[in-house]
């Protein structure tokens, strides 16, 4: 038990999360200490903190997992607290008894507790549930899940039998590299249930705190897109189970600090998943609800202090959407480059945050990030930019505000999933609480990443920018021989728009295409147009790239003349995203037949394995990727010749 309050905190993580419990520590009067690895020297989270320690090295084996390394970090840089975050050794007993060894403050639950609910197979033995074994085809589907760690690394859903033992052995890689723990396990897989969770808070005295509720159902790739608080339409009696098993889970182990159990709700019956002995990434919107602040009651708990006998009242409802550097439409690949503009209108001044100590939420619109404008975006850590919430008294009103707050932010840079959020967050079966289910995007994704409407006229409102910019560059105007149009495509979510404009005498532009659209200005940053007698007003800014942003709208340039250094033979096989090759399918060899469709080999990017698979079938002519090679986007990884490609009658 520590012997007097807290002066100076470590956080062992990087990005949002250690901004985020900065910003606390900042309010309550203590230094604060971030780690970095050579990826992250220049981060936010760095620039953010009194004092920063390097952890050599980029990948997070070498660094951020690194519990020697960390500890000696925080001895070194005189902080008497450490901080886990979530992910990385944030669910680490042994890390956890590093802390305390050295004679640190560890602002965490017990090692013990730890240990028995980290691991989701001793939390299912300690709780009565069983994992499957001698799994058969009256068990399917089944989903393979990682034992340590959480995020979706380390999981699988199998639907054949056959599938099972590779899917095994790829979850069993995957958390290795991600947790350092290669432990999986098999569970039952409920289709489209509704991923709910209680948030729980325990102090050393014997108080445990159940925090209400959140719906985490939105997600991909078994990682939480969108999350709100308290999670819509549960029965009451539903609810008040939820609570007694969470409080039973934690007083079972002894539980101190934040933690969060999970369950999955189907046929109206909460089937337990793990207990997650952190906070969660989703922890905004409880705090909203709440008005409260886990992050200092987290330190207030870990200075030994009693919480009081019963939590606040709840008010209203808060929704929490993740904003991620990936692009929807093309499997979630990660995207990398810089972020060149990032402004959320509303966001508070301080970037979010219940009051420290507790209070009213804050109101207008919290923004949790570890990124600012000017920042790169790597290919080491998780692709996601930053968490925006909103707090509102209704959840229609919460659902509506965000949505609209998300159309008005300013991204420009590489692909976001901001689109696929604002068509989220208005789509009828999240407006609706009974829909709601883990199986959203697998069902509606190809309508979600559609392309957007109102990008024909993005388009001409990016052209006609340029002509302006040129014209003020080069001189031009109307001229008495009548000029050819001039032509500009651009492309923006999977489609293609074509511009077509002439100059007029008066020195502005006519529209030829598409039709029915009418320029009435035109400067390199700010286009009107009428169209069917409404006049809007478009922003348009470009990237160093040539990336036009026009509003909401990503508009990439198409070039008028490919570049032969660009083509490629048919058939091949370019990296999707700049990542390391993890592993190629076993035995495969140039020569080999292969089918469409068929894993050829896997990439490891922003904490992910993402697979590689063939565009057709044919043979394998040309193999150049191998274990432990670094690729950038576009890397010719293979060539898959067709049979129509290798016989030259076809």
């Amino acid at each position: 038990m520590p012997t007097g309050p807290i002066s100076s905190v470590l956080v062992a993580n990087r990005g949002e999360i250690a901004c985020r419990v900065f910003r606390t520590c900042r309010a309550l009067g203590i230094s604060t200490v971030a780690v970095y690895s050579d990826a992250d020297a220049g981060a936010l989270h760095v620039r953010e903190a009194d004092a920063a320690v390097r952890l050599p090295g980029a990948v997070p084996a070498e660094t951020y997992l690194r519990a020697d390394l960390v500890v000696a970090a925080a001895l070194a840089a005189g902080a008497d607290a450490v901080h886990p975050g979530y992910g990385f050794l944030s669910e680490n007993a042994a890390f956890a008894r590093a802390v305390t060894e050295a004679g640190l403050v560890w602002i965490g639950p017990p090692p013990e507790a730890i240990e028995a609910m980290a691991s989701k197979t001793r939390a299912k033995e300690l709780l009565g549930i069983a994992p499957l074994t001698d799994v058969t085809e009256a068990d399917l589907p089944v989903l393979v899940k990682a034992a340590a760690g959480g995020g979706g690394r380390g999981m699988r859903i199998v639907r054949e039998l056959a599938d099972l033992e590779p899917e095994l052995r790829a979850a069993s890689a995957e958390a290795a590299s991600a947790f350092g723990d290669g432990e999986v396990f098999v569970e039952p897989y409920v289709e489209d249930g509704r991923h709910v969770e209680v948030q729980v808070l325990a102090d050393a005295h014997g108080t445990v705190w159940t925090l209400g509720t959140r719906d985490c159902s939105l997600q991909r790739r078994h990682q939480k897109v969108i999350e709100e608080a308290p999670a819509p339409g549960l029965p009451a009696a539903l609810v008040d189970e939820l609570y007694a098993l969470s409080a039973a889970a934690a007083k079972a182990v002894g539980y101190v600090g934040a933690g969060t159990v999970e369950f999955l709700v189907a046929d109206g019956r909460a089937h337990f998943l793990e207990m997650n002995t952190r906070l969660q990434v989703e922890h905004p919107v409880t705090e909203e609800v709440y008005g409260v602040d886990l992050v200092a009651l987290q330190i207030a708990v870990a200075e030994g202090g009693p919480l009081p006998a019963e939590p606040p009242a709840p008010r209203g409802h808060a929704v929490e959407a993740r904003l991620y550097a990936e692009d929807p439409a093309a499997a979630w690949a990660p995207q990398t480059g810089v972020l060149h503009r990032f402004e959320v209108p509303g966001e508070r001044a301080a970037g979010g945050g219940a009051p420290a100590g507790g209070g009213v939420p804050g109101g207008g619109v919290r923004v949790d990030t570890g990124y600012a404008s000017g920042d790169p975006i790597g290919v080491h850590y998780d692709p996601m930019l930053a968490k925006v919430i909103v707090h509102a008294p209704t959840r229609a009103a919460a659902l509506r505000k965000l949505a609209h707050t998300l159309e008005r932010a300013v991204l420009h840079g590489p692909v976001t999933n901001r689109d696929l959020l604002v068509a989220s967050l208005r789509h009828p079966d999240v407006v609706d609480p009974e829909r709601l289910g883990t199986g959203f995007y697998a069902r509606h994704l190809a309508a979600l990443t559609a392309p957007r409407p109102g990008a024909e006229h993005a388009a001409v409102a990016a052209a006609l920018a340029e002509a302006a910019a040129r014209a003020g560059r080069f001189g031009g105007g109307w001229r008495n021989v009548r000029a050819q149009d001039e032509t500009r495509t651009y492309e923006a979510r999977g489609a293609a728009y074509e511009v077509r404009y002439r100059p007029t005498r008066t020195g502005g532009h006519e529209v030829t295409a598409p039709e029915g659209v009418t320029a009435v200005s035109a400067t390199p940053d700010r286009v009107r147009l009428e169209v069917a007698g409404v006049v809007r007003d478009f922003e348009v800014a470009r990237d160093p790239d040539g990336v036009v942003h026009v509003g909401p709208h990503r508009l990439v340039p198409r070039p008028r003349f490919t570049d032969p250094a660009e083509s490629r033979a048919p058939g091949s096989l370019l990296a999707p995203m700049p990542g390391t090759v993890v592993r190629i399918a076993e035995g495969l060899a140039v020569g080999d037949r292969v089918e469409a469709g068929q894993p050829l080999l896997w990439l490891e990017a922003m904490k992910m394995e993402h697979r590689v698979t063939a565009p057709a079938s044919g043979t394998l002519t040309a193999l150049h990727a191998a274990p432990g090679h670094q690729v950038e986007v576009g890397a010719l990884l293979a060539v898959v010749s067709t049979e129509a490609q290798e016989d030259p009658s076809a």
